[in-house]
């Protein structure tokens, strides 16, 4: 009864049967208090896991509701109490107290000061919280990066479309993808829904967009478009929002979820006495503010942050603001670029155009108050850091590449100079030292180099032939073949292409061919070759293009494409469109805007040909219109094809006409984070001895005809137990 009871207001957020809804999470209703987000999340993946399907999006709704009221209270207290009076921490003191004076009375006015904060905070939260404040509604870690990761989303969805809610069931799909841009059920889904007649495109937008990259992506795509006018205010509030996304995380940064996680990184107890474990606080607090900078210059699903971010904003401004002719701000937005870059020569240059074209000084000009704030804080902020590094032992990485050298002790200038050198992949495990020249690769491999970027009127473009024997092709092609009618007996048959409807299409992936040569159903040695030839085009692209940074790869897969017959004559589409590999192609502009859907992390593509038996099916690159060819590649056996893949490289491919062309598609990235873990799987599946397992078939996700969406992942049903146990989820979470 009581949980019933604890049901009923939640129950009461959802719509009647068949009312319209839109896309996005209503506010809590004015003067209720958040209820905790982990308990919320626990019974909305149990209603989840138990197909109560009203009742788990009730929940996982109000989780996420309540999880952004806890960060909002807690900006808000931050901010309230800082100003409040009587709260306000003494300046720091000085190297001796006058005669008179009791040595250590600035201990007593900090403390003071210190209680009056803490109280002032707990006051505040139980005000916007309830009774027991924050600490009532504290989460753990696991469930914190359930939340970054938008997790309830990927519930949300299947939920939704259980209930028939089409619209919300694409838009929380869509928020999910956006910050899981590799998951590849959810990428199926995506495709599956937009081919849904019921679905509006509208419907597609994420749900969780933070407000400052909205607007700046707006205003980029405005002022690339000349329109400085409209683009201003989108500017003005990406600046402004971002500012404030920064308060809202460096006021996170003084919550017990943030100490918690360090307790843990460290996982020993504060050393020292009363004022080592005060600094030890204080350093933890500092480092997370800074780390500030850097979440808010990421975007949801990416892994770095875009560098320089508030200054490139500001160079932004001053972009806009002189093609208006606002001179005033202009040259506001250039004083302020030239806070973090005194010497930038541009700003220095445009400010002595603004003076004297404005004529007489005018004292009034000076650089923004916010970023003047920011900054002055900041590097407050990094004084301290600096501090405690030379004398505690404590570290500090600087986020920041316009720190002043002269904060920075001198006996931490050279160290500090070989880390900010040092790379995101010099962390990685030691690999195998690269030749010092690709020409040795080819040599070994028996590879000969058929045209270059200049032959191919480009940049970082390379045909390489002789990566394949004809007898490798052959038993690639018959695994393509064997996978293919595996999957018919299965109930899945070569499906029309995606990007025509004239060639049917059929994809394989290194998993799936070691699955299917587990099972008896393609030859174990052809599952084998695929591993092995993709990890031989990988080497041989990093050996050509990134000789002295590891390459990864992200995805592989064996596709091959056939032409209908009876639907060639006067065809005009293309086999597959022109498109760069990580980034939306914008003809019109001629700009590769790199941002989901697209593949942001692939870094390099390659294209392994199998045969040639076919009409059609020439490789082309174009300018970035995506009209004038630049670039012709026939397809053969063991012919490579590899490049960047970004909008330098735009590719398409000609429509195939008659027979049918195989090719083994590769992508690879720099960042190791996306790494292919299908690729290491499927390795560790062909090296187990042959055996088989009931549950083998349960866990092969093969393609269903259905045309609606498959469920997220089955976790919580693997979690029970043999004896059928229900899962412990909120000890899981």
């Amino acid at each position: 009864m009581l949980q019933l009871l604890r049901l009923l207001p939640l129950l009461l957020l959802l719509p009647p049967p068949g009312s319209p809804e839109p896309p996005g999470l209503a506010t809590l209703s004015p003067g209720a208090h958040p209820q905790a987000p982990d308990l919320l999340y626990a019974d909305g993946l149990r209603a989840y896991s138990a197909g109560a399907w009203a009742s788990a999006v009730a929940l996982l709704r109000e989780a996420l509701r309540s999880q952004a009221e806890l960060g909002r209270a807690r900006r808000d207290c931050g901010a309230h109490c800082a100003a409040e009076l009587g709260a306000a921490l003494p300046a720091s003191p000085g190297p001796a107290a006058p005669p008179g004076q009791e040595p250590r009375a600035w201990e007593t006015l900090l403390l003071r000061a210190t209680l009056r904060r803490a109280e002032c905070l707990s006051q505040c939260a139980v005000r916007r919280l309830g009774p027991g404040g924050a600490a009532r509604l504290r989460v753990g870690s696991a469930l914190r990066d359930a939340f970054r990761r938008r997790e309830p989303y990927n519930y949300l969805q299947r939920a939704y479309y259980q209930l028939k809610k089409l619209n919300l069931a694409a838009a929380a799909a869509h928020t999910f993808f956006v910050a899981n841009p590799t998951h590849l059920q959810m990428r199926e889904d995506m495709a599956k829904y937009r081919r849904m007649s019921g679905v509006r495109p509208q419907s597609f937008r994420d749900l969780e967009t933070p407000p400052h990259w909205a607007a700046y992506d707006s205003g980029l795509e405005l002022l690339g478009r000349q329109e400085a006018g409209l683009a201003l205010p989108r500017l003005e509030e990406a600046l402004q929002e971002s500012l404030a996304q920064m308060e809202s995380c460096r006021a996170g940064c003084e919550g017990p979820e943030e100490h918690q996680r360090e307790e843990e990184e460290e996982e020993t107890g504060s050393q020292g006495g009363l004022y080592e474990a005060i600094a030890g606080q204080w350093i933890r607090v500092l480092q997370c503010r800074q780390r500030c900078v850097g979440d808010i210059a990421t975007r949801p699903g990416r892994s770095f942050p875009v560098p320089d971010f508030l200054p490139s904003q500001l160079r932004r401004l001053h972009e806009a603001y002189a093609q208006v002719g606002n001179l005033s701000q202009a040259m506001e937005s250039v004083l302020s670029i030239l806070l973090f870059y005194p010497e930038d020569e541009a700003a220095k240059e445009a400010l002595n155009q603004y003076q004297a074209q404005l004529g007489e000084p005018r004292p009034s000009l000076g650089p923004r108050q916010d970023v003047q704030h920011f900054l002055l804080r900041s590097l407050g902020e990094k004084r301290q850091l600096y501090y405690a590094m030379e004398h505690l032992g404590t570290s500090f990485k600087d986020p920041d590449p316009w720190t002043p050298a002269a904060f920075i002790p001198e006996t931490l200038r050279e160290k500090l100079r070989e880390d900010q050198e040092q790379q995101p992949w010099d962390h990685e495990p030691p690999q195998p030292k690269p030749l010092t020249d690709w020409k040795d690769v080819l040599l070994l491999e028996g590879v000969t180099l058929t045209q270059d970027a200049k032959q191919l009127n480009g940049s970082e473009r390379a045909v390489l032939d002789g990566l394949l024997t004809p007898a490798e092709c052959g038993a690639l092609l018959q695994l393509a073949k064997d996978a293919a009618e595996a999957g018919a007996r299965s109930g899945y048959r070569g499906r029309r292409s995606p990007h025509t409807p004239h060639e049917r299409f059929e994809g394989l992936t290194v998993l799936k061919a070691a699955q299917l040569a587990r099972a008896g159903a393609v030859s174990t040695h052809g599952a084998k070759l695929l591993l092995e030839v993709s990890e031989r085009v990988r080497i041989l692209t990093q050996a050509y293009f990134s000789p002295e940074r590891p390459l990864h790869l992200s995805f592989t897969h064996l596709v091959c494409r056939t032409a209908i017959e009876g639907e060639q004559e006067q065809r005009m589409d293309l086999s597959h469109p022109v498109h760069a590999d990580n980034c939306v192609l914008d003809p019109d502009t001629g700009e590769c805007w790199q941002e989901p859907p697209a593949y942001t992390y692939r870094d390099y593509s390659g294209l392994l040909y199998l045969n040639d038996d076919f009409q059609g099916g020439d490789l082309f690159f174009t300018e970035p219109n995506a009209l004038t060819v630049r670039a012709q590649v026939r397809p053969r056996c063991g012919r490579l094809v590899a490049f960047s893949s970004g909008g330098e490289n735009p590719h398409g491919v000609w429509a195939v006409t008659r027979g049918r062309r195989c090719a083994l598609a590769l992508w690879h990235t720099w960042a190791p984070e996306h790494k292919e873990q299908e690729w290491t799987e499927a390795k560790e599946l062909l090296q187990e001895p042959k055996q088989e397992e009931e549950d083998n078939e349960e866990e092969e996700e093969m393609p269903s005809r259905d045309p609606s969406p498959e469920p997220p992942s089955r976790r919580l049903q693997r979690v029970q137990d043999k004896a059928g146990k229900p899962p412990r989820v909120r000890e899981e979470l």
